[in-house]
């Protein structure tokens, strides 16, 4: 079973994965990890359509987002599920283009964003934001430093959002960073221990961010770069993924 799945998070209270692909077909389910007992429960709402390659990025406490994504052609829908009756609603705000392979972070109580993407057509490196709490979009001045697909995205939540790696007729090792609550985009000077593709990003806002897993277009990599706050210097991990993987579900 190939898993292309997003996961939104409530801080302090669940997981969530989204979407996906099974042997047979798109899925549409959401299943939800409780927190502290890990218990698994799956939610009696579903996202908008099946769909694989979906962005995920949540308001923790608040709400959690899928956008995007694919299901025989790309989407530009984004469905929001609200904390803590599970609830969901399809936004009247769309992305700016129907879109799939996007990234998506967040800056907890202000807005979401996602960046890049494939239309079918097209890479794109443009980036949408939502925000909150009325959920309306607008498309940021600031671009990605080249447009990808693949990409990761994490945030340190109140200070600035990141998108690393990614593919744009190669692989990509570049980490951009998107200030709040300006928006201004600069592109750090440390950069992935390789470029790669289809990696998952999350973090501890205050502290740290990962970049872990993906591909470097021949083979599957364990690796998890740090990049510490607010110097954004990169460490790499002694530890490592318990297998080289690609396609990870990423933390939004």
């Amino acid at each position: 079973m190939r898993i292309l799945a997003a996961l939104a998070r409530k801080l302090a209270g669940a997981g969530y994965f989204g979407g996906g692909e099974s042997s047979v077909s798109f899925l549409s389910g959401i299943d939800k990890i409780t927190f502290p007992g890990d218990t698994k429960t799956t939610l009696s709402a579903t996202l908008s359509s099946a769909r694989i390659s979906a962005a995920g990025m949540a308001n923790s406490g608040t709400a959690g987002y899928f956008g995007g994504g694919y299901t025989g052609s790309n989407l530009s829908a984004i469905d929001k599920i609200t904390f803590p009756g599970d609830t969901k609603t399809t936004l009247s705000a769309t992305l700016s283009s129907a879109r799939a392979e996007a990234a998506g972070m967040a800056n907890s109580g202000t807005a979401g964003y996602f960046g890049g993407g494939y239309t079918g057509i097209s890479t794109l490196s443009g980036i949408d934001k939502i925000t909150f709490p009325g959920d309306t979009k607008t498309t940021l001045s600031a671009t990605l430093s080249s447009a990808r697909i693949s990409a990761a995205g994490m945030a340190n939540s109140g200070v600035a959002g990141y998108f690393g790696g990614g593919w744009g007729g190669t692989q990509l090792s570049g980490i951009d960073k998107i200030a709040f609550p300006g928006d201004t985009k600069t592109t750090l000077s440390a950069t992935l221990s390789s470029a790669r593709s289809g990696l998952a990003g999350m973090a501890n806002s205050g502290v740290a961010g990962y970049f872990g897993g993906g591909s470097d277009g021949s083979v599957s990599l364990s690796g998890i770069d740090k990049i510490t706050f607010p110097a954004d210097t990169k460490t790499t991990l002694a530890a490592t993924l318990t297998n080289a993987r690609r396609w990870p579900s990423r933390d939004g």
